[in-house]
């Protein structure tokens, strides 16, 4: 069997059409329902990603490999999530890649953290602080199910009271009153660390933004992402009448020395 196949405890996108798709772990002898029918695994176990295979009622569903964006957004979420479109701007900014320390405040569901442990492993690692232990929970479940547990060291405890983290590459904070925290996450960070806040509000990106400044961070700025997909049809296309507008404000700095 290729390396490409499909075995038995392997998770699979059954993907039908755009915004229709189900994820789906295979187990022998299981079968999934959806509206358009029920798919057999034992039907799935061997085929390849990307190819396709019929439901009860004839409908084809592809079989796909899911990506770190298919998983975060089916986590269970006791909080908002971060979207992908701003866990985007953080990689490219943070320089989030193989290797680096994270540090985070704010775990929620987990989702941003095991975005980042996807990005900084095999070698890299996230340690996160939540004072909630039901969101604590409900985000070790959901990174134990895409398997990055083993990347990130979960504490429960109120970041303020300090971070046992030192020489950190990246400071993440996603609270509702990220400036009471600077100070321990600076003293986390490296020299010329990165760090982003996440905030819902403009008040909050105004304090932060000050906060950052007085304790003598530099290169300091904030941004708003703004998502909206294209229908594109030959000869009628047009932008969707939908689209994910206003998520959070990022701020960015970086640690002077």
């Amino acid at each position: 069997m290729s390396d490409s196949a499909i075995n038995d405890n392997d998770l699979v996108l059954l993907y039908l059409k755009q915004h229709k798709s189900w994820l789906i772990r295979i187990k022998k002898g299981e079968k999934t329902h959806t509206h358009a029918g029920f798919i057999e695994h034992n039907a799935i176990i061997g085929k390849e990603f990307g190819s396709s295979v019929e439901s009860s009622t004839g409908k084809t569903f592809r079989l796909l490999k899911p990506t770190i964006a298919d998983f975060l957004m089916r986590f269970s979420r006791p909080t908002q999530v971060v979207y992908p479109k701003d866990l985007g701007m953080i990689a490219a900014w943070t320089g989030l890649s193989p290797g680096k320390i994270v540090v985070e405040s704010g775990t929620g569901s987990g989702a941003l953290t095991a975005f980042m442990a996807n990005l900084v492993r095999p070698n890299g690692h996230v340690y996160t602080y939540e004072i909630r232990e039901e969101f604590m929970e409900v985000a070790k479940k959901n990174l134990q199910k895409v398997g990055l547990l083993d990347y990130v060291t979960t504490t429960k405890k109120d970041a303020k009271e300090g971070i046992d983290i030192k020489d950190a590459d990246i400071a993440i904070i996603d609270v509702g009153d990220p400036w009471t925290l600077v100070e321990s996450f600076k003293n986390a960070l490296k020299g010329s660390g990165m760090l982003a806040t996440i905030s819902p509000t403009m008040n909050q990106a105004e304090k932060i933004t000050a906060e950052l400044l007085e304790k003598g961070f530099i290169d300091v700025w904030t941004v708003e992402l703004i998502s909206r997909e294209l229908e594109a049809r030959t000869g009628m296309t047009r932008p969707s009448m939908r689209m994910i507008g206003h998520t959070a404000y990022i701020t960015f700095a970086r640690k002077g020395v």
